[in-house]
């Protein structure tokens, strides 16, 4: 397995190929020295969740309040239902005061961060093979989340908040119709959307969002997959072919990418829910897993515990914790996923039958207040992963490069880091990651990454959401 360490604070920077305009934000000469010991504790033990800069707390709907009080108390004993842990242990009262602070005057003087609009001479890019520059294909949303490519040209996009998109080849957008009310909330929403193998035939699509239910007064919540007929920009026929269970009333960790094998099964990837001790190491719940079914959600019968009574028999691999990333390799057609760890510990894994990765009993990662929960970082019984990340790289999106499109690139894997704000390409020999190289640095929070029919390469980024094109130059 391979090691990366990545530097642990980048500067904000969002690319506008085209325009072309590069965002730069510096921030306020009057409180640097005032907050660098606070903006020390910023970047160490929020950013991975938060961002590396302040604009992630100066533009946004505060659901806690923002008030003094409602920051105190949100730092100090944390939000279960959202994954914010509670910081008391680390942090004491005086010094959570001073963090609020730091935070309140971002919000109170978010007119004082100066953003200058630089032109820059080119949208090229340089990597270690080749050049190439950036096409906007679509700009729309704020959390884009999948994509999947229509065999007639164009791309279904969904975008956490709720919509689907189809953009046609002449890359005009619709809003789809007949779409599945969602639990837009935290991590949840609108999540993955997949083609049927046979979709010209069919016409069936496959999507993935966080349901809800009412329970003794208590909104819960899950992750659940549809499948529906696309036609004519509207969805009909929906069924629920997939149900994890159980809901619970947390707001994070859903997963969930999808993911047809060469047989024609769906992979389903579904996060812990935030409940680490509960449910990744046992069989009897769906939550942090990796599940294996028929189009139509029926079971296949080789599963590898569809004989244990006290299982899920969807469950094909299990002791994960956020699984955001999976895809079929081209070549052999094994399922390749990533995850997130806390606090380090993002792992890339080939998933096989049967098999337990360890979340959380064996991992490479901390407690978000750097803390351990584990110092086991192996085990004969726990399949160890052939990449991981410290620290945290915050991994979603992931595909091979199914293209000659890109010299030396072929069959290599690409991964988007939201965190640091790049793609990550991993140079592989076999099922081992020899070297990483940053590419596309500052581009935006990306969300996912595809190859197209055509062989190009498509990023999408949050904030506003757009999807880039990879031309060769």
């Amino acid at each position: 397995m391979t090691k990366t360490i990545n530097p642990g604070f980048l500067p904000f920077f969002m690319l506008i190929p085209l325009s072309i305009l590069l965002i730069r934000c510096s921030t306020p000469t009057e409180p640097v020295n005032k907050f660098a010991v606070q903006e020390g504790w910023f970047k160490d033990n929020c950013a991975s969740c938060h961002g590396e800069q302040m604009q992630a707390f100066v533009d946004r709907e505060w659901m806690f309040g923002n008030s003094e009080e409602d920051l105190f108390k949100t730092i100090k004993y944390g939000n279960d239902s959202l994954g914010m842990p509670s910081w008391d242990s680390l942090f004491n009262d005086l010094q959570i005061d001073s963090l609020v602070d730091y935070i309140q005057y971002g919000i109170e003087n978010v007119d004082k961060y100066q953003f200058e609009d630089i032109v820059i001479a080119s949208d090229t890019f340089h990597t270690d093979n080749f050049s190439f520059y950036l096409d906007t294909v679509f700009t729309g949303g704020d959390v884009l989340w999948g994509m999947a490519f229509l065999p007639v040209g164009g791309m279904l996009i969904t975008t956490r908040e709720g919509v689907l998109y189809h953009l046609n080849k002449d890359l005009d957008s619709t809003r789809v119709e007949g779409v599945p009310e969602v639990k837009a909330e935290g991590q949840g929403g609108l999540l993955d959307v997949e083609l049927h193998p046979d979709f010209d035939q069919n016409r069936f699509i496959y999507l993935s969002y966080s349901a809800f239910k009412e329970e003794d007064g208590e909104i819960l919540t899950t992750t659940v997959v549809e499948r529906a007929i696309f036609s004519d920009n509207k969805l009909t026929e929906r069924t629920r072919i997939f149900e994890a269970l159980p809901y619970l009333p947390t707001r994070h960790h859903y997963g969930c990418r999808l993911e047809f094998d060469n047989d024609g099964l769906l992979f389903i990837s579904v996060g812990d829910r935030g409940r680490r001790d509960d449910n990744p190491q046992y069989l009897d719940n769906h939550c942090g897993k990796v599940h294996r079914v028929h189009d139509d959600g029926s079971i296949p019968e080789d599963n590898p515990f569809v004989d244990n009574e006290e299982a899920m028999p969807s469950i094909y691999a299990y002791g994960i914790r956020n699984p955001q990333g999976m895809v079929k390799h081209p070549v052999t057609g094994k399922m390749w996923e990533h995850e997130h760890g806390p606090r380090g510990g993002d792992e890339i894994n080939i998933i096989k039958a049967g098999s337990n990765y360890g979340w959380p009993e064996v991992s490479y990662g901390l407690n978000y207040d750097g803390t351990t929960y584990t110092n086991v970082l192996e085990r004969d019984d726990v399949n160890p992963p052939i990449l991981y990340w410290t620290p945290s790289i915050a991994p979603s999106g992931m595909d091979f490069i199914k293209s000659d499109l890109y010299p030396g690139w072929e069959n290599q894997l690409l991964v988007g880091s939201l965190r640091f704000k790049y793609l990550n390409l991993c140079m592989l020999d076999g099922e081992k990651v020899i070297s990483e190289e940053t590419l596309l640095k500052n581009i935006g929070r990306v969300r996912d990454v595809k190859t197209g029919p055509e062989g190009y390469i498509y990023v999408s980024v949050e904030y506003p959401g757009r999807i880039y094109r990879l031309v060769p130059m």
